[in-house]
């Protein structure tokens, strides 16, 4: 199985093979360097042409694509010798793409699972564009949702035109041949040959135009459990993550960055630290000082022994109430519509009874297992970049302008990252790397402490939600305004996505409501908050629009005198599968079957997003003093087709317990412009004996796989807090619950 996964950042151009002589948009067949059948394949991109419903399929993956938008992004290689290559677009980062993409190639030619080996793609835009993000990145749950018809395809493809290629050879017709198992063989039983045998007269055939993709019915690997490819690399340390990276003569950096956000440096006194034994050198930037050593303890202790002056700037004396403060006061004014139907006005004319609530959610860091890091090598005529990224075409880019080299000469070293959750969408690490590498001129590994990553991410927006309700006499909703503060990540990160005011992360799930509100109005207000760096975060616009939405409907639920699932299930008929996953995780949970004991409650929660439906049902306890402790959490999800239930399992599981230490515990917050929390010990995460089990009940569907690797913690913490009211009384309208209920 460990031969599914290779060292990432090896380039798809091996030897002698490029990929001007065989890549072309659409699907494709040539004849590789090695004698082997190269079958490429193609998701069009949201060009022009494509809108207007014309074909964007052909010409040479070289030339500019028609409006330069649509590129391929994946390609399978056979060679003489039987192997079977999968050129991997996605980056692994616990997600286990690195298995799910593999298992639709190998079901549909055939092959074992083990038989499929991965290269990882070099960055090229135009090649390996997500159609789903309009870039070459790994995030937003899109992997499987993108691959999942070209990847089969690509396949199908390959095992058609193997089996044509055999019958060619035979002289027979290709109904009488069949593929299985990498080989091909004939009804008779009396003749068969290897993919190996048939990769060379296969790449000289026509790709087929009418692609037959296997019956579901007869699927074999598709669907079921899985281990992990990458499993037994990261077991025995084998595995290659960005801070294992060691090259010839490499020294290592510290960094000590400005405290506060928009700072720069004004002087160092770096005396004591040229004293410290493997000190080599200090290099100086805009906004911090980094300490070269020949290992990493010279260089941190060098660091340590920095004696610093600051250019504070003009956010020395922000403090997070000032932000929120900021949230309130544009609260007050109408933001971008984002959503409208009915007439709002009207409708809360009419209402019996009237709802208000404003919820508040606090920036929150990526805290990342794996540290930030990045390695260098800045040569006049080259330049070498080793780290996990989620976006190895912006780290390219980003060494194109730091050194002025043409990208050809920047080659990017992608390698497995030790988490993401939307920090290694970010460049920044790369963009200092760069300085300080072309300031020596030798190999030099940058390195982050805990404390420089929280202290110096780039946060999840904090927002304030401002929600009203207009309820007629039986409690139903007839009125709904929703108005979101907060900054946008979108309007920085992909431009033309802020578009008319509105930035469509923000309001997602807001906007796109499962429940039937008849009069309703969304609208967006953007405010940036006084230079603190804003950026993605697991779970993204969903993970805050859950929390709100679903908190407010049990606002709702209690307002009427009604229980909180039998609310939803009304408010459902228009969306059958939300309303299923509810029932199945209710149902699960044994809800309404008993009463819960004193100082226990239960609640839920239900969310369209990433393509999936959840439910989510969580029981709380909380103790005489306000602690609160997750005793249970059953789950329930339809996202589609499952191609490995282990990973959907897995995944949800981790991102419910990487939502249950954001709802309970996580909060950045800021004072004198600097961020307070420093490590684990302020920026806590959840214990091993504070993890609930997590059921996790798996809908069967046909619909095509929806996203998996973010909803469980986007539809988490609104079932938690509704639970604490279940079990308190008290609605909790901001998070964390941290110390909420404190001596309450």
């Amino acid at each position: 199985m460990s031969q599914g996964l290779i060292e990432a950042g090896r380039h798809a151009a091996r030897a002698g093979l490029s990929r001007r002589t065989f890549l072309k948009l659409g699907l494709t067949a040539g004849v590789a360097a090695s004698g082997g059948l190269l079958i490429g394949f193609s998701l069009p991109a949201a060009s022009q042409d494509q809108r207007k419903g014309k074909s964007v399929i052909g010409g040479d993956a070289n030339e500019s694509p028609q409006d330069g938008i649509f590129a391929p992004n994946a390609f399978v290689q056979i060679d003489k010798s039987g192997k079977i290559v999968l050129i991997m677009p996605k980056v692994e980062m616990g997600q286990g793409v690195y298995t799910a993409l593999p298992m639709l190639i190998a079901e549909e030619l055939d092959v074992p699972l083990e038989s499929v080996t991965i290269d990882h793609a070099p960055p090229n835009e135009k090649l390996f564009t997500d159609p789903l993000l309009g870039g070459q990145l790994t995030g937003g749950s899109t992997s499987v949702r993108y691959a999942w018809e070209p990847l089969r395809k690509a396949g199908a493809a390959a095992r058609m035109m193997l089996v044509a290629a055999a019958a060619q050879q035979w002289q027979c017709d290709p109904s009488a041949c069949t593929a299985q198992g990498g080989k091909v063989m004939h009804a008779s039983g009396d003749r068969s040959a290897s993919y190996a045998d048939l990769a060379e007269a296969a790449a000289k055939l026509p790709v087929p135009q009418d692609i037959k993709l296997k019956d579901p019915h007869n699927l074999k690997i598709i669907g079921t459990p899985v281990k992990r490819l990458d499993s037994p690399e990261k077991v025995d340390g084998t595995a290659m993550f960005g801070l294992d990276v060691r090259l010839p003569d490499m020294v290592y950096a510290a960094i000590v960055n400005c405290p506060v956000f928009g700072g720069t440096l004004a002087s160092v006194d770096d005396s004591n630290a040229k004293k410290i034994p493997g000190v080599r050198q200090i290099v100086k930037f805009d906004n911090g000082v980094a300490v070269i050593g020949e290992h990493t303890w010279a260089a941190k202790r060098g660091a340590a022994a920095l004696q610093i002056q600051w250019n504070e700037g003009a956010s020395a004396g922000v403090s997070t109430k000032q932000i929120v403060d900021d949230m309130a006061q544009a609260s007050q004014r109408t933001g971008a519509v984002a959503r409208k139907e009915g007439n709002v006005d009207d409708a809360f004319s009419k209402a019996k009874t009237r709802v208000d609530a404003v919820y508040v959610q606090p920036f929150l860091a990526h805290a990342t297992m794996e540290p930030i890091n990045c390695t260098v090598h800045v040569r006049p005529d080259g330049c070498d970049i080793w780290l996990g990224t989620q976006v190895p075409t912006r780290i390219r880019d980003a060494g194109m302008k730091a050194t002025g080299l043409p990208a050809e000469k920047i080659v990017v070293h992608n390698h497995l990252l030790g988490g993401g959750f939307g920090r290694r969408l970010e460049f920044d690490m790369a963009t200092q790397a760069l300085k300080i590498g072309k300031a020596l001129g030798v190999p030099v590994k940058v390195t982050w402490t805990r404390e420089e990553d929280i202290q110096h991410d780039m946060y999840r927006p904090c927002y304030y939600d401002k929600l009203s309700a207009g309820l007629d006499a039986n409690g139903k909703p007839v009125a709904w305004t929703h108005r979101i503060v907060g900054s946008s990540v979108l309007a920085r990160f992909a431009p033309p996505a802020f578009k008319d005011g509105i930035d469509p992360d923000a309001v997602e799930v807001a906007s796109d409501l499962p429940y039937d509100l008849p009069n309703q109005v969304v609208d967006y207000v953007r405010l940036e908050p006084r230079n603190v760096p804003t950026a993605f975060w697991r779970g993204v616009g969903p993970t805050r629009g859950t929390f709100v939405v679903e908190s407010f409907i049990d606002e709702l639920a209690i307002q009427a005198k009604a229980d909180p699932v039998e609310y939803r299930r009304a408010l459902l008929g228009k969306s059958p599968r939300a309303r299923n996953v509810l029932d199945v995780a209710t149902q699960a949970a044994g809800w309404g079957k008993q009463s819960m004991p004193q100082g226990q409650g239960r609640g839920v929660s239900v969310m369209h997003a990433f393509g999936s439906f959840f439910a989510i049902v969580a029981d709380v306890s909380v103790d005489k003093d306000g602690a609160v402790k997750v005793n249970r959490i059953v789950c329930a999800v339809d996202c589609g087709m499952v191609v490995n239930p282990n990973t959907v399992e897995a995944q949800v599981q981790g991102g419910i317990i990487f939502g249950i230490t954001a709802a309970l515990y996580s909060e950045i917050t800021i004072k004198d412009g600097r961020v307070e929390q420093s490590n684990f010990t302020d920026y806590r995460m959840l214990r091993i004996d504070e993890t609930p089990p997590v059921e996790v009940h798996i809908v069967k569907s046909t619909e095509a796989p929806g996203g998996i690797g973010e909803p469980g913690t986007a539809a988490l913490a609104p079932a938690i807090t509704n639970a604490i009211h279940a079990a308190t009384g008290k609605r909790l309208r901001q998070l964390p619950v941290g110390n909420q209920l404190r001596n309450a």
